[in-house]
């Protein structure tokens, strides 16, 4: 409808343009591998040949480089509009604070629900019907003044439903409200710390307006982000969406080795809807950011420390 969701620039050749639509994805690709000064904030995504990549950019061998590219423009065309909304949010969420980065993601995701791409994921996915699941979804024990909170659902590989974000917000709210509190240590139970958003769930709100107010009276990752001065994440295993998104906004995130990470929304016609989109920019920045959605592959345990979604890797956690 409104032309190519990506615009791909040689940075040998050419600059930024002056003017471009907004919602084009304006990627830089370095082919010298030299890393040209420039301004990184006027590019959505940056690749270079270089062996070494600093923040901001992307680092991918040059005889992949084009193949690289031609898969991400291909991502964007798949999804162009949930493509460019990332974009969009990302761009403009950078200059705002997390609290309200949050609500302009929350309105963004909840536009995209009553959209074409997500209606067609839906109908391809039909919610499965199963019985009704029991039982805690999170835990809170107190050792002296460290407070431990495990997500507890391991039969769903800690899938956030909306009981378990639910309980999740109540038991952050406990914790923001007792200042005898020294520590928070937030783990996940079983053999993952999350698998991400209950897939069963997504779409299932009354309307999208009424979704983006239960986002914004409920959010998890808020809560995290004002306790991110004693909180620290211990996450292993699948750590997927919601899972990685809710656990940047804390002051530390320490990652076991089998540790993996991915950003599955883009695919599904959505963007990151559990905070993403506010607290995975700041620790990586949101060239980064936009890179590991639009690809949706799995990002690994030693990427993760390279780049700073985490901050240590141990074993025993």
């Amino acid at each position: 409808m409104f032309g190519a969701p990506a615009l791909v620039i040689d940075l040998a050749a050419a600059t930024a343009p002056a003017q471009r639509a907004q919602g084009s994805i304006l990627i830089g690709v370095d082919r010298q591998g030299r890393l040209p000064d420039i301004a990184i904030d006027d590019y959505d995504l940056l690749l270079t040949a270089a062996a070494e990549a600093p923040r901001g950019w992307i680092a991918a061998p040059a005889a992949s480089l084009d193949t690289e590219v031609a898969r991400l423009e291909h991502n964007a065309r798949a999804r162009p509009l949930a493509a460019s909304t990332l974009a969009q949010v990302l761009r403009c969420g950078a200059a705002l604070p997390l609290p309200e980065a949050l609500v302009l993601e929350s309105l963004a995701y909840s536009t995209l629900l009553a959209g074409p791409e997500f209606r067609a994921w839906r109908e391809a996915h039909p919610v499965r019907p199963r019985p009704p699941a029991t039982g805690p979804r999170v835990r809170l024990t107190r050792a002296g003044g460290a407070l431990e909170l495990y997500l507890a659902h391991p039969r769903r590989l800690n899938a956030f439903d909306s009981r378990m974000r639910d309980e999740l917000v109540e038991a952050l709210y406990a914790v923001a409200g007792d200042p005898s509190a020294s520590a928070l240590n937030l783990r996940g139970d079983g053999p993952s710390f999350s698998s991400g958003g209950d897939l069963d769930e997504f779409g299932c709100a009354a309307d999208p307006a009424t979704a983006h107010a239960i986002r914004c009276l409920r959010s998890p990752a808020l809560l995290v982000h004002r306790l991110r001065e004693r909180t620290s994440v211990y996450v292993h295993g699948a750590c997927i969406g919601a899972g990685i998104e809710v656990s940047a906004a804390a002051g530390r995130v320490i990652a076991h080795p089998n540790s993996w990470f991915r950003l599955p929304e883009i695919g599904m016609g959505l963007i990151p809807g559990a905070g993403g989109t506010a607290t995975l920019p700041r620790r990586i920045g949101r060239q980064r950011t936009l890179y590991w959605a639009l690809g949706g592959e799995r990002l690994e345990v030693q990427t993760a420390l390279a780049w700073g979604l985490v901050d240590g890797i141990a074993e025993g956690i």
